[in-house]
């Protein structure tokens, strides 16, 4: 499982989800206090007949949800390979994905076209800026942690120079 191989190997966390594992636990506590905050004011809002607490629960911890969502933006494997990674079904991995963006989107910056989305002109200019002058991207390239077994690290190795701080 996904979740497992993290917290087995928190090393490689910026590898499969895009953020160290630091930031995954910064990102998580924010997202867990703003889910907190959804929940209650969509609690306030609702008329009840039945008392609270009687929806089935989830497979998944708040952090593995939050993991699931990271990992398909990371990846983007299909809903039903997501779902077989997480140990949920395709239909409860697409909700859960779907479920948490939101709150995602809310708590994270967002991309230059997002921002200037709901603006026309700024979109415009956006657009222009895009297509009539080329876009530079510099691809850094991540350190892979390297195994110190020497028949376990030339499954890896990709003949690359080292990073000099190895």
């Amino acid at each position: 499982m996904v979740f497992d191989y993290i917290e087995k190997y928190p090393h490689r966390t910026k590898q499969i989800l895009g953020v160290s594992y630091e930031q995954r636990h910064s990102l998580l506590r924010c997202a867990e206090k703003r889910h907190q905050e959804i929940k209650v004011k969509q609690e306030s809002q609702k008329i009840r007949i039945n008392a609270s607490g009687g929806d089935r629960p989830s497979k998944l911890s708040i952090s593995e949800q939050v993991c699931l969502c990271l990992f398909y933006l990371r990846q983007m494997p299909t809903f039903q390979v997501l779902g077989m990674l997480c140990g949920v079904s395709k239909t409860e991995a697409n909700d859960t994905f779907h479920d948490w963006i939101p709150i995602l989107r809310d708590i994270l910056p967002s991309s230059l076209l997002e921002q200037v989305s709901n603006h026309e002109s700024d979109l415009l200019f956006v657009q222009e800026v895009l297509t009539n002058f080329r876009l530079l991207v510099d691809s850094l390239e991540q350190r892979i942690y390297r195994d110190s077994d020497q028949k376990e690290q030339q499954k890896y190795f990709s003949g690359k120079k080292r990073h000099p701080n190895h």
